[in-house]
């Protein structure tokens, strides 16, 4: 009996101690308590109030907020509900349509190619893609209406990365000859044919600016993508897994849901423009529906907005952004070029109060100016379905949010995030 009872005793503790082990597995990087990095575990339970209100409020069905400092996860919490209807929570590696920030990933990828030689960022887009080698741009006339006139120079690598080549979500000037192509909004899940297809299509439609001259948000990493595909001879989802997500060990970022992982994809939802409240999205609707992220022709990789990701996967890749383009003994990029990703390349060209544009993310330049909590040389960005992040280098953190509210309506959670993450330090 004895030595049954010290059996089970030692099969118990193999079983705890394998428990821990695949707990700690999961874990996007390392833990930390709050107080090992600077932070107070006491102030962080603001956020988590002031997160959970927003779901008890019915304002979000539900999100994950992710909170790491020099290189440790001090804060990583899910609320709310994935699915209201099936009344299924939210947890904290439900995985998130992130639409824009597919972008920062994207640009890493065409960064990899600048380093290995195999494209400049002053090489003309029609080097790779001879369909823009003359573009043109949507004048609008004085009394309405608009003349189309030719680019004063070639689109290069550069604007679009920087989101000044002028192009943009075919909603601009000339919004009905976009529409009459078939190419408008951000959202290409659905599309039976290859996102080099469509954007061969883009190059004959009338952009919005000259090249250089305006930052004009839109299609630019989407060309990015077939850029890619022709530099690296890889279509795109196979290249970005190969050389970004699968050394990073983000299992569970792709253009679409494997079917074993479907009943983690979050429901989309939209604030409702009067009485407030939420209601599911269409499904599958274009644009701000549930997508075609499961079940569909799955050969549209958008690389201006097609990924599924987790707050802990979308983790690890700004560490390594943090890290000066290395991870786990992975190395990226080099620092130097994080360095000219970081950097405002903006010059001249308007973009926003304190913030300037680099390579994939809005660049802090003055604090004060913008009017938030952060740092100088602070960068981020976001998603269409309310989602965002940033890394603060003099900080050491890095901040990622997701949900999936789109419209999101007036709610005021990024202040509320932004803030209540900054009074948690404490060092």
């Amino acid at each position: 009996m004895d030595s049954l009872l010290a059996r089970g005793r030692y099969a118990f503790l193999v079983f705890l101690l394998l428990g821990v082990a695949t707990a700690y597995a999961s874990d996007p990087l390392p833990r930390a308590r709050p107080e090992d990095v600077g932070l107070s575990s006491e102030r962080l339970q603001n956020l988590t109030t002031a997160l959970k209100r927003y779901t008890d409020d019915g304002r979000i069905a539900g999100s994950v907020a992710l909170v790491a400092r020099r290189g440790k996860v001090v804060y990583l919490e899910a609320f709310g509900q994935r699915d209201r209807e099936a009344r299924a929570p939210m947890r904290t590696d439900s995985m998130f349509r992130i639409a824009s920030q597919t972008k920062a990933i994207v640009t890493v990828g065409a960064m990899m190619l600048v380093e290995q030689g195999k494209i400049l960022l002053s090489d003309p887009v029609s080097k790779y893609l001879p369909e823009f080698k003359e573009t043109t741009v949507a004048v609008p006339k004085d009394g309405g209406g608009y003349d189309v006139v030719k680019a004063k120079r070639p689109i290069t690598i550069r604007d679009l990365l920087t989101h000044t080549a002028g192009i943009g979500y075919g909603e601009g000037t000339a919004a009905e000859e976009w529409k009459k192509a078939g190419i408008q909004g951000w959202y290409f899940a659905d599309r039976n044919e290859p996102i080099a297809a469509t954007v061969s299509r883009m190059a004959a439609l009338p952009n919005d600016a000259q090249p250089g001259e305006k930052w004009v948000y839109g299609y630019g990493i989407d060309i990015i993508g077939a850029v890619i595909e022709k530099a690296s001879g890889m279509p795109l989802d196979v290249y970005l897994r190969t050389n970004i997500t699968a050394p990073l060990g983000m299992t569970d970022t792709a253009f679409y849901v494997p079917s074993d992982k479907k009943d983690r994809l979050t429901v989309v939802y939209s604030a409702k423009p009067t009485g407030g409240g939420l209601e599911r999205a269409p499904n599958p609707g274009a644009r701000v529906g549930q997508g075609a992220y499961v079940e569909g022709p799955r050969k549209a990789f958008s690389g201006g907005a097609g990924f599924i990701s987790t707050a802990g996967d979308y983790a690890r890749f700004l560490q390594m952004m943090l890290n000066n383009g290395e991870l786990d003994g992975k190395r990226l990029l080099s620092r130097k070029t994080v360095e000219l990703m970081t950097t405002d390349h903006m010059g001249d060209v308007s973009f926003r109060p304190g913030q300037g544009f680099g390579l994939g993310f809005s660049v802090v330049k003055d604090v004060g100016l913008r009017g938030e909590h952060g740092s100088v040389g602070e960068y981020g960005w976001g998603g269409a379905y309310h989602s965002t992040y940033w890394v603060d280098p003099k900080e050491q953190l890095i901040v990622v949010y997701l949900t999936q509210l789109n419209p999101a309506g007036e709610i005021d959670d990024y202040g509320k995030l932004r803030a209540l993450v900054y009074e948690s330090i404490v060092d």
